[in-house]
């Protein structure tokens, strides 16, 4: 009886615009043409058996399933030689394994035109979707359609655009011009924060905090 032979998967990265972010494609599909899912905090990832594996590395932030790919953002002070071999890792051993990437919840798809969308919100979301989604998901995030009131087209950054320094001038110089050059009505465009990003934000504020009194603490030891 011949020992049976392990498949092995040839997992490729991708810088992305933000320097904590990086792109890992395993050379299949993750989540299909079009189909995103953004776990920007660990207690989203209950619905993701290989989000809860990912998370468990140490330095890693948030998590991010594209069509293709998946996103990871560490944590500013680890560093990528350490979590990239984890990250790979993790993500063949899962995909090994057979099991669903998501168990109940439902990727984010292209954005959908409802029945009771004016023909303004429907030609944000047709804009959205052909010219301006699939370049943000090149850069290995998501751009969500939240809302158009007063002339604003309120959208979310996900993914590797989430917590990047260039997400604002892309979101005001590329988004918002491209909106407004062929939507009139399109006056600006708003990122918005939902509950999780908030609680993320004020963790990683109080964890800042703690490491500058242990940093202080250990600079008065030393000078006693």
């Amino acid at each position: 009886m011949f020992p049976q032979q392990q498949r092995t998967m040839f997992i490729q990265t991708q810088d992305t615009p933000n320097p904590d972010s990086l792109k890992f494609l395993p050379g299949i599909e993750v989540l299909g043409k079009g189909n995103t899912y953004d776990f920007p905090a660990v207690s989203a990832a209950y619905c993701s058996p290989l989000a809860k594996l990912l998370f468990r590395i140490e330095g890693v932030r948030s998590v991010f399933f594209g069509s293709d790919f998946i996103t990871i953002s560490k944590e500013e002070e680890a560093e990528w030689g350490i979590i990239k071999p984890e990250v790979f890792a993790v993500i063949m051993d899962f995909f090994s394994s057979g099991l669903p990437i998501l168990n109940e919840a439902k990727p984010n798809t292209d954005t959908q035109i409802n029945d009771d969308d004016d023909d303004t919100v429907m030609m944000i979301k047709e804009l959205l979707d052909s010219r301006i989604r699939p370049t943000v998901q090149e850069d290995g995030g998501d751009i969500i359609f939240m809302g158009f009131e007063n002339g604003i087209v309120k959208l979310k950054m996900q993914g590797s655009c989430s917590s990047c320094p260039s997400s604002i001038v892309t979101l005001k110089n590329g988004v918002e011009n491209m909106l407004q050059f062929y939507i009139p009505e399109v006056q600006g465009v708003e990122q918005v924060f939902d509950a999780v990003d908030k609680i993320v934000d004020k963790e990683f504020e109080k964890l800042e905090q703690n490491i500058k009194l242990k940093e202080k603490g250990g600079d008065t030891a030393e000078a006693k």
